[in-house]
């Protein structure tokens, strides 16, 4: 079974703030089921943009993780703050979590599809 996502977004932000980072959620989204976009700024300002997997990258034998996909890098704020409107307004049900990770990589927080 599947945890709700309102359970997820609490455990992510726990995490971080327990490696010396911080988060903040941005949008809340619906409490069972909405999807997450996580949106990761280093300590020198780079930002990247982390989106929902494809349902075609589960697999059978963990269909409970969460994976996620590294969206198109965005430099211009504008472009970013166009493109997660855009989401939400595809998907009003969308969580937007912002982080900055402390001594732990934003890949080990979330679980990253391999190619």
């Amino acid at each position: 079974m599947r945890v709700t996502t309102d359970l997820w977004v609490s455990a992510l932000v726990r995490r971080v703030f327990a490696d010396g980072g911080f988060a903040a959620v941005v949008r809340r989204g619906a409490t069972e089921a909405g999807a997450v976009m996580v949106l990761s700024r280093n300590r020198l300002g780079e930002v990247a943009l982390f989106g929902p997997a494809p349902q075609t990258m589960y697999d059978t034998a963990k269909p409970d993780e969460r994976l996620f996909d590294r969206l198109e890098p965005v430099t211009d704020p504008d472009a970013l703050e166009k493109r997660i409107e855009k989401e939400s307004r595809f998907d009003p049900d969308i969580w937007i979590v912002e982080i900055e990770a402390g001594s732990v990589p934003v890949e080990d927080l979330i679980a990253l599809r391999t190619p």
